[in-house]
């Protein structure tokens, strides 16, 4: 009879912390994928192992027994991994990431110099896409993405800006000439420059906040060019006069800092959660995952962020 190291593990961490919950905190998975490895194990072995009930979690006497024979045996399977781990310095291998073209753009330019200087022997490849993909069935490590598409099963620690925001942006020399809107309304009446997304979709409708009050707004322009690889165009025809460009606050900055660009709207604009890195509850964290992991929480920490969820 044949039981996963990992679902015996699972089934230690619920049963001393007496909860899939606090256990999902300590060991940094999700409470399914606990609930999952226990329901597994019990099924394997033919055996129920945890009494659940909507307040507390207790083994059950072979439950109590399997604890006490298992704990022994799975320290010493640590300690054993502790020995070989003496032999590496350092994690080494691959890390595959699959991220949105903004995450590649405006989030990781300042995490990887430094990951990549202190991990060396790592070596990551970015898959950059906006589309929505299976990130373990492309055969990625890990993933950027916004909490609303997130996958279910999933690990999730926040990564880079905790907060961002859409803004809206124009020539000086634009605004001059076809006016300045007062409401987002008033884009109805002006030249808009639009991205369009790898599934066909468009980068609309625009929407805007203020007080509570939200308002979506259908623009109209003479240009659409795609997210994926064209938004710098975009940023580009709105230097040059072309029109109101909506992206990223981040990727609009530096044009609006050096006087290129003007803020459209400012008091409009749409503060929404920042990305997170996901990976999978479901499988072993490979060492150059973890370490990034690490390394993104100690930066974090660097900065007296709020820790990861």
């Amino acid at each position: 009879m044949k039981a996963e190291l990992a679902d015996l593990n699972a089934f230690l961490a619920v049963a001393r912390a007496r909860g899939f919950r606090d256990a999902a905190r300590t060991v940094g998975s999700s409470a399914s994928t606990l609930s999952e490895a226990v329901r597994r194990l019990e099924a394997q072995l033919g055996v129920r192992l945890l009494h659940r009930t909507t307040r507390s979690v207790t083994p059950t006497e072979v439950g109590t027994q399997l604890i006490e024979r298992l704990t022994p045996a799975l320290d010493e399977v640590k300690a054993a991994l502790e020995v070989v781990d003496l032999f590496r310095e350092r994690p080494a291998g691959a890390l595959r990431l699959n991220v949105p073209v903004s995450a590649a753009r405006l989030v990781l330019p300042t995490i990887l110099p430094g990951f990549l200087a202190a991990y060396p022997e790592i070596q990551v490849e970015i898959v950059a896409e906006d589309s929505f993909v299976d990130m373990v069935a492309s055969g990625c490590d890990a993933g950027i993405r916004y909490d609303e598409r997130l996958e279910q099963d999933m690990i999730a620690v926040p990564i880079g800006p905790r907060v961002q925001r859409f803004a809206t942006a124009a020539s000086p020399a634009y605004l001059d000439a076809h006016g300045r809107p007062n409401h987002p309304r008033d884009l109805l009446d002006h030249a808009c420059l639009r991205g369009r997304f790898t599934s066909g979709a468009l980068t609309s409708p625009w929407e805007f906040e203020r007080k509570g009050v939200i308002v979506r707004v259908e623009p109209h322009g003479p240009l659409i060019a795609s997210v994926t690889g064209a938004a710098d165009l975009l940023v580009d025809v709105a230097i040059g006069g072309g029109g109101i460009v909506s992206l990223f606050e981040s990727w609009l900055r530096p044009a609006i800092d050096s006087g290129t660009l003007e803020p459209v709207l400012p008091d409009w604009w749409q503060a929404f959660s920042g990305p997170l890195l996901y990976y999978s509850g479901r499988r072993l964290v490979p060492p150059p995952l973890r370490a990034f992991v690490d390394f993104i929480r100690s930066q974090d920490a660097a900065a007296g962020e709020c820790p990861a969820k």
